[in-house]
This record gives structure tokens, sequence and C-alpha cells, in this order.
């Protein structure tokens, strides 16, 4: 008796928690989300069986290759772009001009010449000025921050400065530590030429490594002196940095022929899914179509880019036209210094009061886990995430249902001070930096699985924004 007595309330338990499960999933599911749920799973439906996403990432990476600022490739790829919407069926499909740079890496390289010989793998910085023709051959004294920088007084003189900063292992909670560890890349030239220095070596920013090595744009400011910057591999800094602790002096020949050759134009692309009812109201969808001189931009950021394309052809294809209009912009010029957001911003300045939400995807196509939302009105921030947590309880059912706040991406960030609410896809980010601005950034990298998650969730979160009664960040009060 006691037995039977014991199981039942194991049972009655159980029983309870079930329904206290269901309440619970039941008040979180809010008004947004009940009214889109079948919409949505044709959405996703659709996504996943889709290769079209796939399909055109193809395209971009083996047939085009990479698309630096100036460079022939970029035109192909906005020429590609602007047919593949028309193509599409998108409506006011067009360009608009962006004055970029047009900066050419050139021949480079380095080589330890002491205490033996040993070539050495670099990618010279973005925006870097060159060597003269016979490269530069001087002393390193490494240090691991600008404190140790300040401490070494006029020892970094005649010098070549290796910055050897880590970055730290990806954390799930903290995430990767690269916004932290970036400004050496970013400021190392112009605090070593401070110093007198020569030219600036950095630690690929990266926490993983086997011997790639990391480019990124750096900038001069208000430097009086520009001296050339490199970034080096992890193993190659850590062999100096090991022989430099001994005593052993290191001396390397450095030869880089980087030249900014003035100013370019390129463009942004636009393509339109106008909205039925306020067609006026617009939600911003896109990536950047640019990348490095060096692999491929698969996933920075051509996978952003037909995330966003192919978003908005599967909802013309499934016939679901939101009230609002869905515009993908691929911006130009990020890579070199975010040239197509600004402009962006600048030449949209009149309606950026009718834009919804702008939202990019720039951090890959790994497993999609939600967005970061911001917006210069914290306390329509704080609304906006609140209606996303209940949007993408549309979408948990593939992981895709965190939403972080005070974080967006980078070409949205100059419509924030114009008051727009601006997301970012968040993905995964566990690999990303072990490919990010590397020859290794190449479509084999891609899941097309995972891709296919990241446009259901893309065309899931675009259309319910474009259509829900509320603009997003606003209560049904307001």
């Amino acid at each position: 008796m006691q037995n039977l007595f014991c199981g039942w309330h194991a049972v009655r338990r159980t029983l309870v928690l079930l329904v206290l499960a269901m309440a619970t999933v039941q008040a979180w599911a809010g008004p947004i989300a009940d009214d889109y749920r079948d919409r949505v799973d044709r959405i996703i439906d659709a996504a996943l069986i889709s290769d079209d996403a796939y399909n055109k990432l193809q395209y971009l990476c083996d047939d085009i290759g990479h698309r630096i600022c100036g460079s022939k490739a970029l035109e192909k790829a906005i020429e590609w772009a602007v047919e593949e919407m028309r193509r599409d069926g998108l409506a006011n499909v067009r360009t608009e001009p962006v004055e970029v740079i047009n900066w050419v890496r050139g021949q480079e390289s380095c080589e330890m010449v002491a205490p033996r010989r040993e070539s050495m793998v670099m990618l010279g910085l973005g925006k870097s000025v060159g060597t003269p023709p016979e490269g530069i051959t001087a002393p390193v004294v490494v240090v691991a921050d600008e404190d140790e920088l300040e401490k070494m007084g006029d020892g970094a003189n005649g010098k070549i400065v290796l910055f050897n900063n880590p970055m730290p292992k990806y954390d799930p909670e903290k995430g990767s530590g690269y916004g932290h560890t970036v400004r050496f890349r970013t400021n190392g030239a112009r605090l070593a030429s401070e110093k007198g220095a020569v030219a600036c070596l950095v630690r690929s920013v990266t926490a993983h490594s086997l011997r790639t090595p990391h480019t990124g744009t750096m900038n001069y400011k208000d430097a009086k002196t520009k001296i050339p910057a490199a970034a080096i591999t992890v193993e190659d800094a850590e062999t100096i940095q090991r022989l430099a602790n001994r005593g052993i002096e290191v001396v390397l020949k450095i030869k880089m022929s980087a030249r900014n050759h003035g100013p370019a134009m390129s463009a942004n692309v636009l393509g339109e899914l106008r909205g039925s009812t306020h067609p006026e109201q617009i939600v911003v969808i896109g990536g950047h179509i640019d990348s490095w001189d060096v692999g491929h931009g698969a996933h920075d950021d051509g996978a952003g880019c037909v995330m966003a394309m192919a978003a908005v052809k599967l909802l013309k294809d499934l016939g679901l036209r939101p009230k609002r209009t869905i515009r993908v912009v691929l911006w130009t010029g990020e890579e070199i210094g975010l040239y197509g957001g600004k402009q962006y911003a600048k030449d949209h300045a009149d309606e950026l009061a009718n834009h919804v939400a702008a939202l990019e995807s720039d951090s890959g196509a790994f497993a999609p886990k939600g967005y970061g939302v911001d917006c210069k009105d914290k306390s329509r921030m704080k609304v906006a995430a609140d209606q996303l947590r209940d949007i993408l309880t549309l979408t948990a059912k593939f992981g895709a249902s965190h939403v972080s706040e005070g974080h967006s991406a980078p070409d949205v960030s100059p419509l924030k001070p114009e008051g727009v609410i601006v997301m970012g896809h968040d993905v995964e980010g566990a690999t990303y930096f072990d490919y990010h601005h590397t020859p290794a950034d190449t479509i084999d990298k891609v899941i097309p699985s995972e891709l296919k998650q990241n446009v259901a969730l893309m065309a899931t979160v675009a259309y319910v924004l474009a259509d829900m009664p509320q603009r997003l960040g606003e209560s049904k009060n307001d």
C-alpha cells in the first residue's frame, strides 16, 4: 500500500510540473507570436528545404571570390546582386553610390634574420603604408599592451614593436573577447610611432591558429608619422616572445608594397518587398558585400548578404506580403571603414523616422541564436527586446530564441543616433574567429543546414516586424 501511495505521489507531482510548464509556455508565448504561428511554420518549413541561399553564396565565393574595396571583383559582385534581386522579383532594385578608398596590399613578406633565418607568415593591415622598396630591417621589442610600451620609454626607438596580446578563448557566456583585443590591430601603429618605432606588428586577433594570419583595418588618426603595420601568426608571435624572454635579440626584415590609391567609387545595393498597407514604413535587413582580399569572404560577410536576399525571395514565393516594406541592403566598404553604412544613413536621413528596425548579419552563418537589439531610447529598446523574445518563441524549435540588449551590428550602427532600433543577427560564435579575415574564410566552412536555419530566422523576424500591428519598440497603448 505504501508503494502504491508513493507511486501515485510521484505521478501527481509529474502532472503538476507538466501543467506548470505548459502554463509557463502559454504565458511566454505572447500576443505577437500567437498571431503568426501558422505563417511562421510555413516560412521555416520552406527555408529548411531551400538551397537558394547556398547556391547564391557558392556563386559569390567561387565564381567571384574576395571583394575588397576598389576591386573589379567587388564591382562584379554588386552587378550580380542587382541582377539576382531583379530575377527574384524584388521591387525598386537599385544601387546608391558610395565613395570608398582603394587600398591595395601588393607584395609583402616577413623574414627573421637573427638569431636564425626563417620566413614568417604575415598580412598587412588595411590602410597601412608600405615599407621602402628595400624593406625595413630592425630588432623587435615585444610588449603586451599600452602600459608595457609606455614603461619602455625610448626603448622602442628605431625598433619594430610587436604587440603580443592574446585573445582569450571563446566563452559561451562572455563571448570572444574580440572587442577588447582588436584595439592593438586598430591603434597599435599610432602608439608605436609615438615612441619612435619604425614598424608595428600585431599578434593575429584569434584564439585558435594553424599558423594563419588575420588581417583587418587600422587607423593612424592623428599620428605624426605613419609606419607600416601588419599581423603575424599566433605561433610566430609566441616564438619571438620566447626568444625575447631569454634575452635573445630578434631581428626581422619586413617588406610591404601596400599603397592607398585614393578615392574609388562603389555602391550599396537595395531591393524591396513592398508593404501592402504602410509601404513607407521600412524594415531593413542585410549584410556587407565587400570582403578582405584573402579568402572568399564566405562567413564575413557573403553569408549575411545571401541570408537577406534568400529571406525576401522566400517570403515573396510564399505569397506573404507584409503590411510594411522589407528592404534588403547590401552595404559596401564595411571592412575598410564602414563607408556604406555611413552613406546609407546620410542618403536616407529624410525617411529614418519611418525605419521600424534595421538588422544586419555580420557574424557568420553558424547555428543561429537570436538577435541583439539596441536603440538610443533605452525604454524603446526594452520594449523591443521583450517583443523580440515573444517573436523568437516561434524559432526556438531550432535554438534561435536568445535576445541580448545593447548590441547590434556594424553597418546599422550609424542609424542608432537617429533613433532607429538597430539589431544584430546573432549566431553561435565558438569558431568564427578561427576564420575571420583570413585566407581560410571559404565556403567549405559554411554548413548548409545552418545557413538554412539562419534564413528561416531572418525571414521570420523580418516578416513579423514588417507585419505586426504596432511598430517594434511601441506598446499597444502608444
